[in-house]
């Protein structure tokens, strides 16, 4: 189905069926099908794609039986996620939710042999209502090769250099269990990326109800389904490996001229495996085994 704007699909009241949906924002062209393939090998019942009209997005190949609906709205708009986000809230409460931009792949542990739909179902079992992923920077090594650098063949991403700081909602108040994460290319070059982007955490997948809404810093209005873990253990956590800030890096005018590398000794080639980032900690799977 193809929606003419975000007002539209807001005002449709089509039932969407079961999830769990997917949310893909495309801000260019960059790895739009190789960003649906991964999303739809994951096992989303349906896919809403919110593309700018030059993206081209009718031409995209999806599997068949699996949905694919286009919402016409500029990607590159500040509030496009947020927005398209909230509109699916209120179509589907109780069903779960995942967003991520164009050239952005979800992980999650075992996500090779499960399907997204067999894990959130195990989380809803563990009485969470979200999962928080890290946001993990890919990056091509030779940005001659790759000048935007992009390349799903030889992408690279930081094994080390990953940090939390405590959460606080007053500068006397902290937040229990809600940490901000920071690390990758937004800490290694942060001279280029302002305080309020800095942040790698991002709930990116969590469970619709009447109210919820996602706010722009990522988070959602309910304090609890922004937690890492609940009271009595840890929880399942996921990663978004994404060319995103790496590719902002080298076309906007203000960084290009001064990165011509982003490699440093700790720069480990993506072999595209969830086990390989649990090995590093970048994900936890939990009680899940």
């Amino acid at each position: 189905m193809r929606y003419a704007s975000l007002e539209e699909f807001a005002a449709d009241r089509t039932d969407p069926g079961k999830g769990p949906f997917a949310v893909l924002v495309c801000e260019d062209r960059t790895e739009v099908q190789s960003t649906l393939d991964h999303l739809l090998g994951l096992g989303f019942r349906a896919v809403y794609l919110v593309a700018s009209p030059d993206i081209g997005a009718e031409a995209l190949v999806a599997r068949e039986g699996v949905p694919v609906h286009v919402i016409v709205d500029r990607g590159r708009r500040p509030e496009a996620a947020r927005d398209a986000v909230n509109a699916l809230i209120a179509k589907v409460p109780g069903q779960w939710i995942h967003y991520c931009y164009n050239g952005e792949y979800l992980f999650y542990p075992f996500c090779e042999d499960r399907t997204v739909g067999e894990m959130t179902t195990w989380v809803m079992e563990e009485r969470r209502n979200a999962v928080l992923t890290f946001v993990i920077d890919l990056y091509a090594g030779d940005l001659t090769r790759h000048p935007d650098a992009v390349s799903l063949d030889a992408a690279l991403f930081d094994s080390s250099g990953y940090y939390a700081e405590t959460r606080r909602r007053e500068p006397d108040e902290v937040m229990e269990r809600q940490l901000d994460f920071y690390g990758g290319l937004r800490w290694r070059f942060e001279e280029h990326v302002t305080p309020a982007k800095r942040r790698i955490d991002r709930i990116g997948l969590f469970r619709a109800r009447p109210g919820l809404e996602l706010r722009p810093d990522h988070t959602l209005n309910d304090e609890e389904m922004n937690t890492y873990a609940c009271p009595w253990h840890h929880s399942l956590t996921g990663a978004i490996c994404s060319f995103r800030v790496a590719k902002a890096l080298r076309t906007n005018p203000g960084s290009r001229h001064d990165i011509d590398d982003f490699r440093w000794y700790k720069s480990e080639r993506f072999n595209w495996s969830s086990l390989q980032l649990m090995e590093l900690g970048l994900m936890e799977p939990g009680q899940w085994f």
